[in-house]
C-alpha cells in the first residue's frame, strides 16, 4: 500500500483526501515510478474545482519526477533504475508510487537533480512551447508577460534573457518585482499600484508590444488587448482569474488581433518531439542560463494547504510536494 491523494467531489482544497492505495504491476507499455518530488501546478486547482472535467473519484496531478521501479512488456527505451520525469498522462501524480504510460516518461540527464527537475517538467516545458512554438521568439522582440514571478514566469524571465528578448512582466508586489528582475525580466509592472497599459505604452514609446502571454485571463484581458500593436498576438495560456470569452468583433476593433488558447497536449507530441523540447530546456539548465529550484515545499499529506497557498497568491516560483 502507498499513499495517494484522491478526491470524490469537486470543490475547495478540503475535498483532497490522503488514502492508502494498491499499485499494480506495470502492464504492456507501462512503467511503475516511485516519486521523489511532485510539482504543484495551477492547472491542478482547475481539475479539483471542476473547471476541467474529470471522472470521479480520481487522483490529481500530472507532473512529477522519480525512479523507474519496473517496466511492462514492450517497453524498450525506459528501464528500472532510470531517473525520469513527466508532465502529461492520466491524473494521479499526487502519490508515492504509480503506474504510468512509458511513452510519456522523459529521462533526466546527469547534472540535473530530481529536486530541480521537479520545477522543470510542466513549468519549463510550458516556457519552451510558449516561447519557441506558439509564438516563436528569436531575440530583439519586446513582450508583455503576465505573472512573471510565478513558477512558469521565473523560467520565462530567464529564457527571455537568454534569447535577447525585452520582457515586460506584471507582478502583484514589489517583492515579486525584485524576484522577476533578478531572474532576467527587463521591466516590471506592479499591478497593485501601476496601470498596465500606461506603463507598457511608456516603455514602448507608445507603440505597444507584438505579443502578450496572458495566464491570468478575465482580469487582464482588456489590458492585454490594449497593450498590443495592430495585428499583434494574444497568447491566452491560462485563466487563473476566470475564463475568457471574446467576441471576434472585439479582436477586430482592437487592431485585428490574433488570439490563441494553446494546450500543451497539442504541442508536445509525438514522443521524439517531446524529447527534443526537453533537450532544449535541459541544455539551458546545464549551461547555467536557467536556474530553477523550488521556492516552497509541502509534504504530500499537506496538499490541501499547498492549494490554499497557491490560490491565495502566497507563493512565488515553483512549489513541490514531497512524498
Amino acid at each position: 500500500m502507498v499513499k495517494a491523494v484522491r478526491f470524490y467531489e469537486t470543490g475547495g482544497p478540503e475535498v483532497l483526501k490522503v488514502e492508502n492505495v494498491e499499485v499494480a504491476a506495470p502492464g504492456p507499455g507501462e512503467a511503475r515510478v516511485r516519486h521523489s518530488f511532485i510539482a504543484l501546478n495551477f492547472i491542478d486547482t482547475y481539475f479539483r474545482a471542476g473547471r476541467y472535467a474529470l471522472d470521479l473519484p480520481n487522483g490529481l496531478g500530472s507532473d512529477a519526477v522519480g525512479v523507474v521501479e519496473a517496466v511492462g512488456p514492450d517497453v524498450t527505451d525506459i528501464k528500472p533504475g532510470d531517473r525520469v520525469g513527466y508532465l502529461i498522462g492520466p491524473q494521479g501524480a499526487y502519490s508515492e508510487v504509480r503506474v504510468m504510460p512509458a511513452a510519456v516518461l522523459i529521462p533526466l540527464p546527469d547534472g540535473i537533480s530530481d529536486r530541480t527537475a521537479a520545477t522543470l517538467m510542466m513549468k519549463g516545458m510550458t516556457a519552451q512551447y510558449l516561447f519557441r512554438q506558439v509564438y516563436p521568439l528569436h531575440g530583439g522582440e519586446t513582450i508583455l508577460y503576465h505573472a512573471a514571478a510565478g513558477g512558469v514566469g521565473l523560467i520565462a524571465c530567464q529564457w527571455a534573457r537568454a534569447l535577447g528578448v525585452t520582457m515586460i512582466g506584471t507582478v502583484s508586489t514589489d517583492e515579486k518585482a525584485a524576484l522577476a528582475k533578478a531572474n532576467g525580466c527587463t521591466h516590471t509592472i506592479v499591478t497593485s499600484r501601476e496601470n498596465i497599459v500606461q506603463r507598457v505604452k511608456e516603455l514602448t514609446d507608445g507603440k505597444g508590444v507584438k505579443v502578450v502571454y496572458d495566464s491570468v485571463g478575465k482580469d487582464t484581458l482588456m489590458d492585454s488587448l490594449d497593450c498590443l500593436q495592430p495585428r499583434g498576438s494574444l497568447i491566452s495560456n491560462g485563466t487563473s482569474s476566470g475564463s475568457v470569452i471574446v467576441d471576434s468583433q472585439l479582436l477586430a476593433s482592437k487592431g485585428s488581433i490574433w488570439m490563441t488558447r494553446p494546450a500543451m497536449f497539442h504541442y508536445i507530441h509525438p514522443r521524439p518531439h517531446m524529447l527534443d523540447m526537453a533537450r532544449e530546456l535541459f541544455d539551458h539548465v546545464l549551461a547555467g542560463r536557467i536556474v530553477s529550484e523550488p521556492q516552497q515545499e509541502f509534504a504530500l499529506e499537506d496538499a490541501a494547504d499547498a492549494h490554499r497557498a497557491l490560490e491565495g497568491r502566497k507563493t512565488v516560483g515553483s512549489t513541490i510536494l514531497v512524498p
